[in-house]
């Protein structure tokens, strides 16, 4: 499977090759899924906390006597039913979302996942990108002359800050190393641009070898 390479004047040069490895395999959705799954679960926090009886303060004396009132005994104003009192069985902080999943498992979906975008068309390279003055509006000008949609994952092989700035001011396109590559991304955005020698990099990185 072959895809087409843009020149930084939006012109189509030379095509590469995808390793098959990778961008070849037999994709299935159910993986995808699970693996995107277990990617928000864990990246999730605990904000929702309550207090149990032993977090309530107060409560140091009954909150009236034993008898003669005609109401049920109250130890504490701190039990689960007074009013104010502690909740039971309510969310805490403590609590984790963790997945586990395989190692090899989360690799091979993150293949599926670049397979489905190969076998869409959604993938096409950029051999480089430079502009001394870092301009926003110098790269959606290119943007425009590229096979882009909607949104874009712009995909580097090392820091290149002028790039990352730009791509940072625009709401449809995102850049990200090579080696940070996960599902979410992928599924999120509709075309992956890899730009310089990434797609070598992604194989070095993400090979079920490693």
């Amino acid at each position: 499977m072959q895809i087409d390479v843009y020149n930084q004047k939006g012109e189509k040069g030379k095509s590469i090759t995808l390793p098959k490895e990778i961008f070849g395999v037999e994709v299935k959705e159910s993986l995808i899924h699970q693996a995107l799954i277990r990617q928000l679960a864990n990246g999730r926090n605990a904000i929702a906390h309550t207090k149990n009886r032993g977090d309530v303060s107060g409560g140091g004396r009954k909150p009236f006597r034993q008898k003669g009132t005609g109401r049920a005994r109250q130890g504490t104003i701190r039990a689960p039913q007074m009013r104010g009192g502690g909740v039971v069985f309510g969310p805490t902080n403590e609590r984790t979302f963790e997945i586990q999943m395989p190692k090899k498992q989360r690799r091979r979906a993150l293949h599926m996942a670049l397979a489905a975008k190969a076998q869409d068309g959604k993938i096409f390279g950029l051999d480089k990108y430079e502009d001394k003055d870092a301009k926003t509006k110098t790269f959606a000008d290119l943007l425009k002359k590229l096979p882009v949609e909607r949104n874009v994952l712009v995909v580097l092989s090392g820091k290149e800050e002028t790039l990352q700035r730009v791509t940072n001011n625009l709401p449809n396109v995102k850049s990200i190393l090579v080696n940070y590559l996960n599902i979410h991304d992928l599924v999120k955005y509709d075309s992956v641009c890899f730009v310089g020698d990434s797609v070598d990099k992604t194989k070095e990185i993400f090979s079920l070898t490693k």
